[in-house]
């Protein structure tokens, strides 16, 4: 089996696949790439035990079809190396010896078996297609995959909720400290489904689609789903369990409104979290109608720190703790240059949004507060 490639190309589809081959896998196989050559197009295939990808590309002056496992570290390297040159590939499949070659000399090394590389499941007979634009998909996971948990105590919350509807879809993550919902009426997926979607994979779906790809056409089951754009296919195994009814969560009734600008407010919550404890991470926040006095302690090291921000704020004066970290989180997400408050008293969750929202799209992020002691 031989072709012709180029290098740089080979290296940019090479890398993509890699994101989804772990470190350290199980099973040894899974350290390759399945590199398989059919009707001049070349298929490069990773993956761990929950998700695998594949991405194409053509090639030239093809001969012969055929498949070979590859190590992925060492093709990554020697790929790496003469990534700016048109590259040969010798195959003899009967020895599985690979000879590589470039403008000034040649990689001779062994690739392995592709029988033993484990074959993609197909989707269940039930399973559902529906397509999107990429756009939103792009924005929804840029919005919402910051609060996504890592603890896997709760397997549900390690992913981001998808709540697919006929005339919209929402996405959701949370840790249990702060919970984003970023629902968009744009779209309209034309059926009623859901899915947690893990976070890995949502992370490398992000990363691969570009707000100019088209479309995506998703394919799910109970169990999996695969997307498909581009040079892509990307197929994983959602997450197990039932996502918590996040509609009840946001309060309806948080009838103090402030808006104050967003940059002003995330640079100053940097600032006096720089003198919070270290364990708590506590920042108070004593807010009136025209201004909010912010103040942080650490009693161990006897270091304190105060600043004022400017607001717009109606409703009843109020003191309130919110963890820096998660805020710090919370606005460094949030688009526009000014950013609305809606609180009720100390004791329940504020929601923050951007004060003009995009048509179509509400974004929402609550964040839980913390006890502030006078």
């Amino acid at each position: 089996m031989k072709f012709n490639v180029s290098g740089k190309i080979l290296q940019t589809q090479l890398q993509a696949v890699s994101k989804v081959i772990n470190s350290k896998n199980a099973l040894s196989i899974l350290d390759n790439f399945l590199i398989t050559v059919k009707e001049d197009v070349l298929y490069i295939t990773g993956g761990d035990q929950e998700n695998v990808m594949t991405a194409t590309l053509e090639v030239a002056d093809a001969e012969g079809e055929g498949s070979i496992a590859i190590p992925a570290r060492r093709l990554l390297e020697v790929v790496k190396e003469v990534q700016n040159q048109p590259l040969h590939f010798d195959i003899n499949l009967s020895t599985l010896e690979i000879d590589l070659r470039f403008n000034n000399g040649h990689f001779n090394f062994m690739g392995i078996d592709a029988a033993e590389y484990p074959r993609k499941k197909e989707h269940d007979a039930d399973a559902v297609s529906f397509t999107l634009p990429a756009e939103p998909i792009v924005n929804g996971l840029e919005g919402t995959l910051f609060a996504v948990s890592l603890d896997q105590i709760r397997p549900a919350m390690t992913g981001v909720y998808w709540d697919i509807e006929p005339e919209r879809l929402t996405l959701v993550s949370s840790d249990t400290h702060k919970l984003v919902k970023f629902e968009n009426n744009n779209v309209k997926p034309g059926l009623t489904d859901n899915m947690i979607l893990p976070g890995k994979v949502a992370n490398v779906l992000k990363g691969l689609l570009t707000k100019e790809d088209e479309t995506v056409e998703i394919v799910k089951d109970a169990k999996s789903a695969t997307f498909r754009f581009a040079t892509y296919t990307l197929t994983t195994r959602l997450v197990k369990g039932v996502y918590p009814n996040y509609r009840r969560v946001f309060p309806k009734d948080n009838p103090f409104s402030l808006v104050v600008n967003r940059e002003s407010l995330l640079n100053a919550v940097r600032r006096v979290a720089l003198f919070a404890s270290k364990a708590s991470n506590l920042i108070r926040f004593s807010i009136d109608a025209t201004e909010i006095q912010m103040g942080s302690q650490d009693l161990d090291y006897a270091t304190s720190a105060e600043e004022r921000v400017d607001c717009d704020y109606k409703g009843n004066p109020m003191t309130i703790g919110f963890n820096s970290t998660y805020m710090t989180e919370v606005l460094s997400n949030i688009k526009g240059e000014d950013v609305k408050i809606e609180l009720a008293d100390p004791a329940r969750p504020g929601l923050f949004s951007p004060l003009e929202q995009e048509p179509g799209i509400e974004v929402v992020m609550l964040q839980m507060p913390m006890q502030v002691i006078e």
